[in-house]
């Protein structure tokens, strides 16, 4: 029986040498308890913010981004993405076993396995080569990348729905200043009116008709408050704050317009646009699949390393070999080369993975298409959303110097307190769809700022 501790010695450096690396490596790893114990608290709990100034559009946006838990949960897939990573990464490592038992045999010492029955067992197993794993791995890595695009598709659906309410908020409360204007000139005309029935001077249709109109302009402003409380109670939780905080907001406008023309907000688009990156990333997930599965038809090579202690008390190995010749130490290490002649799955597979392919090629084409047609749409819906704006410029320019005129006339007798007021609410029905008209094209901008993927760069 030969020496056991000096091979065991040797065995156990070179496992310790072997080992090292893959705890350096763990290390490395992207994941830190720190961190995972900041995401965690994020998930679980908004920042709680004092808004006591007048919040700007920009602080918005910052606060709902800050806040955002549908964030939070892109980041998490985004982390899950990565570990998937670095779990077909692994297959590249190396990777040691060891395990100690005791098999009774009867004839031929073997295991069930084939191997000769060992006390004592350490194996040490790497792939160097195989193509097929290795496509597998370039394809989880390009479906990260995917993820990390839906945290920046999560940050511009923020983004959006944030500026949309913010501004939408502003233009309701100013409408509802303006609707109290028109409600006391609608009460002046329809007191005058009462006042000129009362005489004979009127019909009571006309007072029908006053009536009529403060009510409209009573229910658009019913209809009003309520927005401006759901508005509210919804920036209120999208940004964190407080029930018992106000939301002071102001009139604003986007930092950058889309002032581009048609042709270069297209290939604008076709560069950021998300859609796009995201089918352009699984295509290329797909060519490196369809490698990996034409590559199975090429060898594949491993890095494999074993010791074993033998037990002749056990296993009566002189029975069967040289009893000169037995040692109970014995170890091996080099290259395994495993050559396919035939296997039914790699066709299979590699018509599997080229059909697939030319999908996400034409995936790619229809997406964009599709984002090429949309920017233009909505390009086009735009131009005339600003367009409409202007008639309502200018249509609201004409109401004011209509009221300056009637207002001078009245100054000087020449017009009635009826002819006053009924301008004075003209003007502000006219202020009232100028802010519709203001808001609908912000909105519009904002719907394509995000098509061609220009929209965080307004609030970085």
């Amino acid at each position: 029986m030969s020496n056991l501790g000096h091979p065991l010695r040797v065995t156990f450096a070179i496992a310790i040498f072997l080992i090292l690396p893959r705890f350096a490596h763990s290390q490395d790893q992207p994941t830190s308890p720190s961190s995972a114990a900041q995401d965690s608290q994020a998930a679980t709990n908004f920042q709680s913010t004092q808004i006591s100034d007048t919040l700007t559009l920009k602080r918005a946006i910052a606060l709902a981004l800050q806040n955002s838990r549908e964030l939070v949960l892109a980041r998490f897939q985004y982390t899950i993405a990565e570990n998937e990573v670095n779990v077909q990464k692994a297959e590249f490592r190396p990777n040691l076993y060891t395990g100690a038992g005791a098999v009774y045999t009867y004839g031929f010492p073997t295991t069930p396995g084939g191997a000769l029955p060992s006390v004592f067992k350490l194996a040490y197993v790497q792939t160097i080569y195989n193509p097929l794993i290795r496509g597998q791995q370039h394809a989880a890595e390009d479906r990260a990348r995917n993820q990390q695009l839906e945290i920046d598709r999560t940050r511009d659906s923020v983004i959006l729905q944030t500026a949309s309410d913010y501004l939408e908020l502003a233009q309701v409360r100013h409408t509802l200043e303006l609707l109290r204007n028109e409600s006391a000139s609608a009460q002046k005309i329809l007191d005058y009116v009462r006042n000129r029935a009362g005489a004979g001077l009127e019909l009571p249709i006309e007072v029908t008709r006053g009536e009529l109109t403060a009510a409209r302009i009573e229910h658009h402003v019913i209809q009003l408050t309520g927005r401006d409380d759901y508005l509210t109670e919804k920036l209120r939780n999208t940004l964190g704050l407080p029930d018992s905080d106000a939301i002071n907001v102001q009139p604003d406008e986007l930092p950058v317009s889309a002032q581009e023309s048609a042709a270069a907000l297209e290939n604008t688009a076709l560069q950021n646009n998300l859609d796009v990156r995201e089918a352009e990333n699984e295509r290329q997930a797909r060519q490196h699949l369809y490698r990996g599965a034409r590559g199975a038809y090429w060898p594949k090579v491993d890095l494999v390393g074993e010791y074993d202690v033998l037990s002749n008390r056990l296993n009566h190995f002189n029975k069967f070999f040289n009893p000169n010749s037995f040692q109970t130490n014995n170890f091996n290490f080099g290259l395994e080369v495993t050559i396919p002649i035939f296997t039914a799955r790699t066709p299979a597979a590699v018509g599997l993975a080229k059909s697939e392919l030319a999908l996400a090629e034409g995936q790619v084409g229809s997406k964009r298409s599709e984002v090429r047609l949309e920017v233009r749409q909505q390009a086009q819906n735009v131009k005339e959303l600003d367009s409409a704006r202007e008639v309502a410029r200018l249509d609201l320019k004409l109401s004011q110097e209509t009221l300056d005129i009637t207002q001078n006339k009245f100054n000087q007798g020449q017009a009635s307190l009826r002819d006053l007021e009924s301008d004075r609410l003209d003007e502000s029905e006219k202020w009232v769809a100028f802010l519709d008209a203001d808001l609908a094209k912000q909105q519009g901008e904002l719907a394509l700022l995000q098509t061609t993927g220009q929209l965080a760069k307004l609030f970085p």
